[in-house]
């Protein structure tokens, strides 16, 4: 025991002389060689021209992703005359622009289905058969638990309205 003691001390004792005084002259040589350099200069910053704030007009009108809706013309010149009628006090939700808002869920109060939509800004509002939203005059015209049924008044290119449909879908959470 006392052997194998006095070679692992013996080791302990060749490890640590062999660690001791070595040359770190190339260290200290580049040290003086950094030091004798000449010192540089930071460059200015350069300078920035203020923000100039864009306004996107372009929010109103049709995704240029989204398929056109074809509309029937025969239909639209020959049969009643459709108009959105101007004079009526805007709603909440016709402040968005109808791709914007999703269908989250409905909710029944006093026997009537109440389609809740998500508007976008992080509210919840609830709407109903009657309610108006989007920006093309879109009324609601039927709900159910899986969809809403919209009827948007656009106009046509010449001077007139037509009528379109369109279908705002649940959407589901994975």
């Amino acid at each position: 025991m006392k052997r194998s003691l006095l070679i692992t001390q013996f080791v302990c004792v060749l490890a640590l002389a062999g660690c001791g005084q070595s040359s770190q002259q190339d260290l200290i040589d580049f040290m003086e060689e950094t030091k004798r350099r000449p010192k540089g200069q930071i460059e200015p910053l350069p300078t920035f021209s203020p923000y100039q704030p864009f306004t996107y007009s372009a929010m109103t009108l049709r995704s240029p992703f989204e398929k056109p809706i074809p509309i029937d013309e025969s239909a639209a010149k020959g049969g009643r005359a459709v108009a959105p009628d101007l004079t009526r006090e805007k709603e909440f939700l016709e402040g968005f622009n109808i791709t914007s808002l999703k269908m989250v869920g409905t909710i029944s109060k006093g026997g009537q289905l109440w389609a809740l939509i998500d508007d976008g800004a992080n509210s919840v509002v609830p709407a109903t058969v009657g309610n108006y939203l989007g920006m093309n005059h879109g009324k609601i015209i039927s709900t159910s638990s899986t969809q809403i049924e919209v009827m948007e008044i656009v106009g046509d290119g010449s001077n007139g309205w037509v009528e379109r449909p369109r279908i705002i879908k649940l959407e589901e959470k994975e």
